[in-house]
């Protein structure tokens, strides 16, 4: 076994002492120290969820619309195609509805009250999206009516009762 002396040292007894002096921050403080440096870093709506790209569809370079329309730029590309950085995406549905191609970006994420929404195209995009809204819309309402009686209370016209004439309609004239 050679010596050591002040000339030499072994650089994988450095790079293991040093994870051990410095333990691994787990992946959420990651997230929100990368999200820090973003204006997205009270957005983050979706901590869960994942991104795939499928590189069979994926025609990358040609189009690059989707690096574009990434708030946070945690897609990039690179020699292999189009790659994300799961730390920084925040889950959104931007990519997905640049894509000049369907199916090829899928977008899973679970929702604060713990539902799964899962879409890759722009149209099951408009149907979660509208799913959501209406869910708001509906609560909305909720909290300003709380059954369908105060609803016909504070919008219902009354209208006063026609008072009976003594004058004979045209009908009844004409009968006559």
């Amino acid at each position: 076994m050679p010596q050591k002396n002040a000339a030499s040292f072994d650089i994988f007894d450095m790079l293991s002492d040093n994870k051990q002096q410095k333990p691994e921050k787990p992946a959420k403080t990651q997230r929100q120290e990368f999200l820090e440096t973003t204006k997205y870093k009270d957005k983050d709506l979706y901590p869960e969820g994942t991104i795939t790209i499928n590189p069979y569809t994926c025609v990358g370079i040609q189009c690059k619309l989707c690096i574009k329309a990434c708030p946070t730029n945690a897609l990039y590309w690179t020699n292999s195609g189009i790659q994300v950085t799961e730390d920084l995406c925040l889950h959104c549905e931007a990519c997905v509805l640049s894509c000049m191609v369907d199916d090829c970006i899928k977008v899973t994420r679970k929702r604060e009250d713990g539902k799964t929404e899962s879409f890759k195209n722009t149209k099951e995009v408009e149907v979660v999206n509208s799913r959501i809204n209406a869910q708001k819309r509906r609560e909305r309402i909720e909290d300003v009516f709380r059954s369908g009686e105060d609803y016909i209370e504070r919008y219902s016209k009354k209208v006063p009762p026609e008072p009976q004439s003594h004058k004979k309609s045209e009908t009844q004239c004409k009968k006559e």
